[in-house]
Formats: structure tokens, sequence, C-alpha cells
């Protein structure tokens, strides 16, 4: 009995001394990645994942689109400059080319009274053909009519097309008109000089200066 139970504690004694060399060979702590793992991690990462894939997509949809106007092409670029030399005007590439390319044709054109061509005009008739080139819209043909076709507008309203009125006194009738442009300039017909550039804040125009207008 005592042989049996010296044979029974050895096996035991042996198993316990096998368990514990088998624990000391296999088992073993984390360690901190070596150089090359962290380069294999890191080359790894380049590669991208559905998620980051998505992600990037999503980054791209929602960018702001940048604006053409303020990224115009050379072209457009050297017709904008070109516009704002002739008229004296500071361009902002939003402007209607239209229009100045075609003030810019008037420019300099005698003023005729009771004509509206490029040999002579007078202010009216200057203003009929620009919005008829321009628009495409016929409106009458003396600035006292056109001021009671269109919808008035304060000054601080005025916008690129408009048009400006001008009389010489509180009880005296409209008697000249013109189209303005912008920077508070505006084009029109004169007496004294033809189809020319002009400024609200000069002293004659801002005396004068009664009302502005915008067709509807």
């Amino acid at each position: 009995m005592k042989k049996e139970h010296f044979m029974k504690n050895s096996i035991l004694c042996s198993l316990a001394v096998v368990s514990l060399a088998l624990s000391f060979f296999f088992e073993r702590t984390p360690t901190a990645p070596t150089k090359a793992n962290a380069a294999h991690i890191q080359t790894a990462s380049l590669f991208p994942t559905e998620e980051t894939t998505f992600i990037k997509d999503i980054k791209e949809e929602t960018a702001p689109v940048s604006n053409p106007a303020k990224n115009p092409s050379f072209k457009d670029s050297l017709r904008y400059n070109y516009y704002a030399q002739t008229l004296g005007l500071r361009v902002n590439y939003t402007e209607n080319t239209e229009l100045l390319e075609t003030v810019s044709d008037w420019i300099g054109t005698p003023y005729r009274s009771g004509s509206n061509t490029k040999r002579g005009t007078d202010c009216s008739g200057f203003v009929t053909r620009v919005y008829k080139e321009v628009y495409g819209i016929d409106l009458s043909r003396s600035s006292r009519s056109m001021f009671h076709d269109v919808k008035h507008i304060s000054k601080r309203e005025v916008k690129e097309g408009d048009l400006v009125f001008f009389r010489r006194g509180p009880k005296q009738p409209i008697y000249h008109v013109g189209i303005y442009l912008k920077n508070g300039k505006f084009v029109h017909s004169a007496s004294n000089g033809g189809v020319r550039i002009s400024s609200l804040k000069d002293a004659y125009y801002s005396r004068n200066y009664y009302a502005a207008g915008r067709v509807i």
C-alpha cells in the first residue's frame, strides 16, 4: 500500500516537473514591434481600406467648388481687362461682357439730337439702342417716358444695367438718362461730348441726379 502511494506521488511529481518545463519553453510575454515589423505595418497602411476610401470620397464630394469668377480663363481676363481700361472700371469678372462690349463700341459717338445711330445719338436714343442690342428690350424713346416705364429704386440699390435719371431742379422735368455700370459710374450720350463714361459723384451729375429705375 505504501509502495503504491509512493509510486503515485512519484508520477504526480514527474508530471509537475514536465508541466513546469513546458510552461518555461512556450510561455512568452508580448514584445514591442521591431523596426522591421513597424516598417511592414507602415507599408501596409499605404493601401486604402474600404473605410478610408469611403471617407476620402465624402471629403471630395463635400469640398467647396472653386468660383469660376475668381479664376477666369486667360481669354476672358484679356477681354475684361480691355473693357476695364476702355471704360475706366474696376472689374471682378462677373460683369455682363455683352453690355461692356456694346458700350465700348459706342464710346466716342458724337451727340446728335433726335438720332440713335453711331453717326450721332442723343441720350435716350443711345439707351434704347443699347437695351435692344444687349437685352432685346424695346424702351420708350424719351427719357421722361422711360422714367414712367421702369421700377423706381433707391440710389443705394442701383446695379449694372439700371437707368439713372437727371433733372435741373425740384420742379423741372427729367431731361437726361444714362445706363449705370458700376463703381458709381454710368454711360450716357452728353450734349457736350457724346457717348462717354461719367461719375455720379461729379459735381454736376451729383447735383442734378434725380432717381434710378430698373427695367422689369
